[in-house]
């Protein structure tokens, strides 16, 4: 589906098949480099291939999609008809992706609206999926970004790791932090505030974390209508779990969906990740 307003956005959004391809979202991939090779997410490289890598002890790293893709897909946009572009990226505090994208939008044949989402995962798919339907609804380019931001900044994403190794090899998280949870034994929740991954809280025991990842879920819905995501690597029973409660315990819930986090989440959190993006509606 083309319109005059096209939507990019990234593969670490992590949106439902069925909904890119019902809102013609144009998904363009990041980059999973294992054994020297690299393979772009969600097709060359899925979530179970990352999980038996980690679990292999393999070094696996990630990389933003070029400017080159980029700019290669803002001008098959505009052949196809569009005449604006709004391009929505996870957060520039953890990847060079927003930057790749910049770049590109300055060479290319129609204005590219490029936003940054400061978060990543379903807290950035959901204002994507905003921005499609402001689309649809006949929103001009400028409308649809504007429209996308104000839902990132209300959308709030938790998680639990078993463990902060991978976060810290990456960078994403300190290595004093790491050190400490390792240390103290503690089981953590974190969050994405100000566009970075920061601790939230430390649980004993992973039971505990996972309880208290449901609960903070439901204090950060409070009474209002929310759409909810719940994301997992290699534990597929812990969410689908986490999800059922989720729907019987939030009455104003619209959309859930459920899914396996992707390769380049799930190359800097390892597997066992648990998370829920929280997006009034």
């Amino acid at each position: 589906m083309t319109t005059d307003v096209a939507i990019v956005t990234d593969s670490t959004a992590y949106l439902p098949d069925e909904v890119v391809e019902r809102h013609g979202i144009v998904v363009v991939p990041l980059k999973v480099v294992l054994r020297g090779r690299p393979l772009d997410e969600g097709t060359e490289a899925t979530p179970a291939g990352l999980a038996e890598a980690l679990r292999q002890k393999r070094v696996v790293t990630t990389s933003r999609p070029a400017p080159e893709t980029f700019a290669e897909t803002y001008r098959k946009m505009a052949a196809e008809g569009a005449r604006e572009i709004v391009s929505i990226h996870l957060s520039s505090e953890l990847s060079g992706t927003y930057e790749a994208a910049l770049l590109a939008a300055r060479e290319a044949p129609v204005p590219v609206r490029v936003v940054d989402s400061r978060t990543v995962a379903m807290a950035m798919g959901f204002p994507v999926l905003t921005a499609a339907e402001a689309v649809a609804d006949g929103a001009s380019a400028e409308e649809a970004a504007a429209a996308a931001e104000k839902r990132a900044g209300a959308t709030q994403g938790f998680f639990y790791v078993d463990t902060l190794e991978y976060l810290r090899r990456g960078g994403r998280i300190g290595a004093a932090a790491a050190l400490m949870g390792a240390a103290l034994a503690v089981k953590p929740l974190l969050h994405v505030t100000e566009g970075r991954i920061a601790p939230l809280e430390k649980v004993r025991t992973a039971a505990r974390a996972i309880s208290r990842l449901e609960e903070i879920a439901i204090e950060a819905a409070g009474e209002a209508p929310v759409d909810i995501a719940v994301h997992h690597l290699a534990s597929p029973e812990r969410a689908d779990a986490l999800a059922e409660r989720l729907r019987e315990r939030l009455p104003r819930l619209g959309e859930l969906h459920a899914s396996e986090a992707g390769a380049v989440i799930g190359a800097h959190t390892g597997p066992g990740l648990l998370a829920v993006v929280v997006s009034p509606r």
